[in-house]
């Protein structure tokens, strides 16, 4: 069994949890508060400033022109999403950009900025799940949403269609090819990371719907 197999099967449970979600289920019905939504892609935009970095330093430490090329491309995409998905979410929303990181976006964030000084293969790891959790997440919201209008159908068709599908078989296979020149040590580290960063996605979406703010 592949590496990336056998960390989706550590984090089965909690992708199952994270279907459960309320902000996922609400995005499947179209009944999610835009409140909620908007707090969702002011900390999604301040989550990706930061995700952009550590793709173009995982590319720079890559020996594979391949693999390099890839997590080249991966930031670049990341920026895409930035300026075109999020600036016309923005736009129909009549939202303001600004915002402050959450708690939990702020410990998503710090906790990949310090995969930078890790191997290049725990990094790769660490980024995966925003890659495999998004794409498994859009393809179960695309196959159970309600019909009729979503008012959140342009976020559901970035990341469950076909075009999101061939990056993360990209990001998923590179990982593969790591994990197969590294010891068992190096891939229990992987793994390790990977399952972090999962928690993470599940903290991300549940302080979105709670609109988590600082205590003081």
């Amino acid at each position: 069994m592949k590496w990336s197999e056998k960390a989706w099967d550590a984090i089965n449970p909690i992708y199952r949890k994270t279907l459960k979600l309320p902000f996922i289920q609400e995005l499947i019905a179209g009944t999610l508060e835009r409140d909620r939504f908007v707090f969702y892609i002011q900390q999604d935009s301040l989550y990706l400033a930061d995700y952009g970095k550590v793709l173009s330093a995982i590319a720079s430490k890559l020996t594979n022109p391949e693999h390099i090329e890839a997590f080249i491309g991966f930031a670049g995409e990341s920026i895409s999403v930035e300026n075109d998905l999020h600036k016309m979410l923005f736009a129909e929303l009549k939202a303001d950009k600004k915002q402050t990181a959450s708690p939990s976006c702020l410990l998503y964030t710090s906790y990949l900025l310090r995969q930078l000084n890790a191997p290049v293969e725990v990094m790769a790891a660490a980024v995966l799940p925003c890659f495999r959790i998004y794409k498994e997440v859009g393809d179960y919201i695309l196959k159970h949403q309600a019909k009729g209008h979503n008012p959140y159908q342009a976020w559901i068709d970035a990341y469950g269609g076909d075009e999101f599908t061939e990056s993360v078989k990209k990001a998923g296979g590179i990982c593969d090819e790591l994990a197969e020149r590294s010891t068992e040590e190096q891939r229990n580290l992987m793994t390790e990371a990977f399952v972090t960063c999962s928690k993470m996605e599940w903290m991300f979406w549940e302080s979105a719907y709670n609109m988590e703010q600082w205590k003081i």
